[in-house]
């Protein structure tokens, strides 16, 4: 493992760029995981209702892992 001490007695010396360099341009450098991407096409209706089915189908979810769990428990001899 490269440590402090290492990098300071090779004599290799970084060089930062100055304030007033060109830096990267944004698209010329990919995005990460938390940059959102340039848009290339329209959202379509596919889009649309696969986003739905991620919302909607945990909360289905959720509701039937509840009244499931009542049933087991006998909360629904009541």
């Amino acid at each position: 493992m490269t440590t402090a001490k290492d990098i300071f007695e090779s004599g290799i010396s970084a060089r930062l760029r100055p304030a007033g360099g060109a830096a990267v341009k944004p698209a010329q450098q990919p995005a990460g995981p938390f940059d959102v991407p340039t848009q290339t096409r329209k959202p379509t209706v596919g889009d649309a209702l696969v986003t739905g089915l991620l919302v909607i189908y945990p909360a289905f979810a959720a509701v039937a892992a509840i009244i499931a769990g009542l049933f087991l428990t006998g909360a629904g001899s009541l």
